[in-house]
C-alpha cells in the first residue's frame, strides 16, 4: 500500500466510523477501487484504533470518571447489583456512603461501565467463533454492497420510533452488544446498528449515542492488541509507514466526525443516512464485478 493510499483510506475510516455508513465496508470498497489487496485486516484494525483515540480525546474526562467510579464501586457489591437495574447512564455525582451499610445508590457512570461490559459478551463470542469467516468477507466487495443495503433498512426503521425516552437495562445492553457483533460483518454499520437498536428499544437518543461510542472502546482496543501480537509473533516484515499515516489521519478526522454525528443524533436525523447507504450499495452491485 502506497503512503497516499493509506492517507485516503485513513480519511475514509475516520469519517465513516462515526457516520452510520459502515467504515469497514467503505474500507473494503476503497481498497477495491484503489486496487489495494491486503492479505488480512491489519490496516483496517490499525485505523480503527486511530478512531478509538479520537473517542478518548473527545470523552477523556467522562472516561476517567467512569473508570474511577467503577473501580471504587468494586469494593461495594451492593452498588454493582443495583447498577444493573434500568436507569439513566449519564453521570451523576455519587452520594456519600452510609456509615452502616457502606453502600450508596449507584451513579450513572457505574451503571454505564457494567452495561458496556455486558455488551462485550456477544461481540466476543461471535468473533471467537467466526473470526476466519469474518476476515474472508473483507475480500468480497459485492457482498459488502449488499450489507450496505441492510444498514440502510436499519436506519430507515428509526422513523417508527420518533420520540424514544426510556433508559438502558441489562437486557438492552446485551441486545446492543448483539447489534455490535453483527457489525463485525463489513457493510453493517457499527454506530448505525447499535444506535438504531437502542432507539428501537425506546432508549433516549443521547444515551443511545453515548453508549454506542463508549461500548466500542474495549472491543476495538482488544482487537487491535490481538492483531499486534499476531504481527510480532509471525515475525513477518511490516511496512509501518502506511499503518502510521492511516492511523493519524483516522484519528484527526474522527475527532471532527464525532462532533458532527452528535449533532445529527440529537436532531434525530440519522435515518437520512439510509438514502446514502441505498445509493452506495446499489451502485456497487451494478458496477462491481
Amino acid at each position: 500500500m502506497a503512503w497516499w493510499e493509506a492517507l485516503v483510506l485513513g480519511l475514509v475510516q475516520g469519517l465513516a466510523e462515526f457516520l452510520p455508513v459502515s467504515s469497514s465496508g467503505h474500507l473494503v470498497l476503497g481498497q477495491y477501487l484503489l486496487g489495494v489487496r491486503e492479505p488480512d485486516i491489519t490496516f483496517e484494525v490499525f485505523v480503527h484504533f486511530g478512531t478509538v483515540l479520537s473517542i478518548v480525546t473527545v470523552y477523556w474526562r467522562r472516561i476517567g470518571t467512569i473508570l474511577r467510579e467503577f473501580f471504587r464501586a468494586l469494593a461495594h457489591p451492593a452498588q454493582l447489583r443495583a447498577a444493573l437495574r434500568p436507569g439513566p447512564i449519564e453521570h451523576t455525582p455519587p452520594e456519600p456512603l452510609d456509615a452502616e451499610s457502606r453502600t450508596a445508590p449507584p451513579s450513572g457512570a457505574v451503571r454505564l461501565a457494567l452495561f458496556v461490559l455486558l455488551s462485550m459478551v456477544p461481540t466476543g463470542v461471535v468473533y471467537v467463533l467466526f473470526a476466519d469467516t469474518l476476515e474472508g468477507l473483507f475480500e468480497a466487495p459485492r457482498f459488502v454492497c449488499g450489507m450496505l443495503l441492510v444498514t440502510g433498512v436499519l436506519l430507515l426503521l428509526i422513523r417508527f420510533r420518533p420520540h424514544p425516552d426510556g433508559h438502558f437495562s441489562a437486557g438492552k445492553a446485551l441486545l446492543a452488544g448483539l447489534a455490535q457483533s453483527a457489525a463485525l460483518v463489513p457493510g453493517i454499520s457499527r454506530s448505525g446498528s447499535t444506535i438504531s437498536t437502542a432507539i428501537y428499544l425506546n432508549v433516549d437518543r443521547k444515551d443511545a449515542a453515548d453508549f454506542s461510542f463508549l461500548m466500542s472502546l474495549p472491543v476495538i482496543v482488544g482487537a487491535t492488541g490481538l492483531k499486534v501480537l499476531d504481527l510480532f509473533g509471525a515475525g513477518a516484515e511490516t511496512d509501518w509507514l502506511p499503518l502510521v499515516l492511516g492511523t493519524v489521519v483516522a484519528y484527526a478526522s474522527g475527532i471532527w466526525a464525532i462532533r458532527v454525528v452528535i449533532a445529527f443524533v440529537q436532531r434525530g436525523d440519522l435515518q437520512y443516512f439510509a438514502y446514502y447507504c441505498f445509493a452506495a450499495g446499489t451502485l456497487g452491485l451494478l458496477f462491481i464485478q
